[in-house]
């Protein structure tokens, strides 16, 4: 028998007293996620400020009316953002009364922690369960193109599979915001997972000449260095490194670089997605001479783009990309528990 509105509601606000109950419990919780992410404890601990507790009933409801119906649901996590399981763990079990969830071995601290507070026997973790084994209903799946494309391969014929791929926020600074304000608020949308959510911003545009760009970039360095003493980045991997090392003189032969210990800072003309700069509080910083040019400007990348945050959302009407979320600027890492977060989420039935 089909679940009405009301149970599947119950059910998420059952994983979201979970939630509440893992908050409390961080402090034990955060060391065992800084060692399998390399997020310092510190970075840890503010990641935690991310975590969904307290929601509106009108926004549980939204993500009932938009989770579906499904016989049963698996869903398979990646290791990019530790507080991501939640919300999986929520879509998914509003849309089904069976769930198994495979967490990323890399971090499965929060999934467990979840799953073991909020006692919900519809709920299962499995280690190793190979999605061609799914005979029915969907399958959610979280992580890079790749592997995003290799579930659809290896899916069943009939089994509807949703992917959620990697993204980037962008934020957009309108011609009369305050500078200083929106560095404050840009730095607190970058520091959370020190930048490897598919919600944080990597690029920034500034309505205005070049000369008010710089001057934002210089105020989100400084803004940057005090975060980096209150929460140190943890550790990039050799290939972050690398590709972090190539942006930075690529943007130094063009424009302006600022460097501190765990970020960078660079400001130059917008040059598409070789612009882009890789996770790890890096941030490419331009000028963009009218909201009215977005559109134009975030094209060779929109098919990326999950979240646009900006001091004046009003005047953004209809000039983002589809699907994308528009946040004002210090929100961007907390959006709405309404839906999954990344809305460009595509389906396909075997």
């Amino acid at each position: 028998m089909s679940r009405g509105v009301d149970e599947r509601a119950a059910d998420v606000r059952r994983l979201l007293d979970a939630s509440r109950a893992v908050y409390e419990d961080r402090e034990r919780i955060a060391p065992e996620i800084a060692r399998s992410t390399g997020l310092t404890l510190e970075g840890v601990l503010y990641g935690f400020s991310c975590l969904e507790r307290d929601v509106a009933d009108g926004d549980v409801r939204s993500l009932v009316g938009g989770a579906g119906d499904a016989e049963r649901v698996h869903v398979v996590l990646s290791a990019n953002v530790f507080v991501a399981p939640l919300r999986a763990l929520a879509v998914a079990r509003a849309a089904s009364a069976r769930v198994t969830v495979r967490p990323s071995p890399r971090d499965p601290t929060l999934t467990r922690e979840l799953a073991k507070a909020a006692g919900d026997d519809a709920i299962a973790i499995v280690s190793d369960r190979d999605v061609a084994s799914v005979d029915r209903g969907e399958v959610h799946v979280y992580g890079r193109d790749e592997t995003v494309a290799e579930v659809r391969a290896r899916a069943r014929p009939g089994v509807r599979v949703l992917g959620h791929g990697p993204g980037m926020g962008v934020a957009l600074v309108s011609r009369a915001g305050d500078l200083a304000a929106a560095a404050d608020a840009i730095a607190t949308d970058v520091v959370p997972f020190d930048q490897r959510g598919c919600l944080s911003p990597r690029l920034v545009m500034v309505e205005g000449d070049e000369g008010r760009g710089e001057a934002l970039a210089v105020a989100l360095h400084e803004r940057l260095e005090g975060w980096g003493a209150r929460v140190p980045r943890g550790e990039l991997a050799d290939a972050e490194r690398a590709e972090a090392t190539r942006w930075r003189e690529t943007v130094r032969f063009v424009g302006r670089v600022w460097s501190g210990a765990g970020h960078v800072v660079g400001f130059a003309r917008w040059g598409g997605a070789l612009s882009v700069p890789p996770p790890g509080r890096h941030v490419h910083v331009a000028s963009l001479l009218s909201f009215e040019a977005i559109e134009a400007a975030l094209a060779p990348v929109a098919r990326h783009v999950v979240v646009v945050g900006t001091d004046d959302p009003a005047r953004l009407g209809g000039s983002v990309p589809g699907g994308v979320r528009v946040a004002p600027l210090g929100l961007m890492q907390r959006p709405p528990l309404d839906g999954p977060v990344d809305r460009r989420a595509r389906s396909r039935v075997g």
